[in-house]
């Protein structure tokens, strides 16, 4: 008697597939890009949506949850935003333009964003305007964080200005 195999559940193929699917293709390579370009980006979006409304908007809200030179304060911070964020958007000095970022990140996580919780969304109420948000919680400073922590560890990736510097200067050492 001749036996009959027995078809491969669903769930089996579909996690034979999950791990075997980054480690068999150059896929891998764009996973760097990928959080640079988000990362770089949000951080640029908000340097920029500071500059435009003035140092001077940002340096009140500064100055109510007690930051000192709060107008130095927020053009620091405006600098780091848009600069830092071209940096990791293109992948030039990632460890060196992460240390500033970082540091804004976690002055925000702790004097503004912790005490209203995790979430970053908070729906408030849904009218015929639209929906109301509630203030944001700590959620998007972390994600902030990890995705910088990532470059950090794991390099800018193929595609990015660091990795050709590293190229050249080996190049020209040799």
């Amino acid at each position: 008697m001749k036996k009959v195999p027995t078809p491969m559940p669903l769930w089996r193929k579909i996690l034979e597939l999950s791990l075997a699917l980054p480690a068999q293709t150059k896929i891998v390579e764009l996973a760097p890009l990928i959080i640079r370009l988000i990362v770089g980006y949000g951080f640029m979006a908000h340097g920029l949506a500071k500059l435009l409304r003035g140092p001077e908007s940002f340096a009140v809200v500064l100055h109510a949850i007690g930051t000192p030179t709060p107008y130095l304060m927020s053009v620091i911070t405006i600098i780091i935003e848009i600069f830092g964020g071209l940096a990791i958007l293109v992948g030039a000095f990632v460890t060196l333009a992460s240390i500033p970022m970082m540091i804004v990140l976690l002055v925000a996580t702790f004097t503004v964003h912790l005490q209203y919780g995790f979430s970053s969304i908070k729906i408030l109420a849904v009218t015929s305007a639209g929906a109301q948000f509630g203030p944001p919680g700590y959620e998007t400073d972390l994600l902030y964080l990890a995705g910088l922590l990532s470059l950090i560890i794991g390099g800018p990736g193929r595609f990015a200005v660091d990795t050709l510097l590293r190229k050249k200067l080996r190049s020209t050492c040799n």
